[in-house]
């Protein structure tokens, strides 16, 4: 599984089966897309507006700022 957040344009996408295949998208809301392949498997999920959807700091436990010991 690989998740990945883009935060200029605030959308989060989780992948779930990294082997290359093709997919067929199916949007079940304004917001949330769906990656389905092969045998109706469900490959990855595309969130836009995550924030708004997402606690995006529990999935996502990133700390910004300049580490210790580090000049900035």
């Amino acid at each position: 599984m690989n998740i990945l957040y883009n935060d200029k344009i605030d959308l989060l996408y989780i992948r779930l089966d990294e082997r290359k295949q093709e997919v067929v998208n199916k949007r079940i809301s304004e917001d949330i897309v769906l990656d389905i392949g092969k045998d109706e498997i469900l490959i990855g999920i595309e969130i836009l507006d995550a924030s708004k959807h997402v606690n995006l700091e529990r999935l996502l436990p990133i700390k910004y700022g300049t580490p210790k010991g580090v000049a900035s």
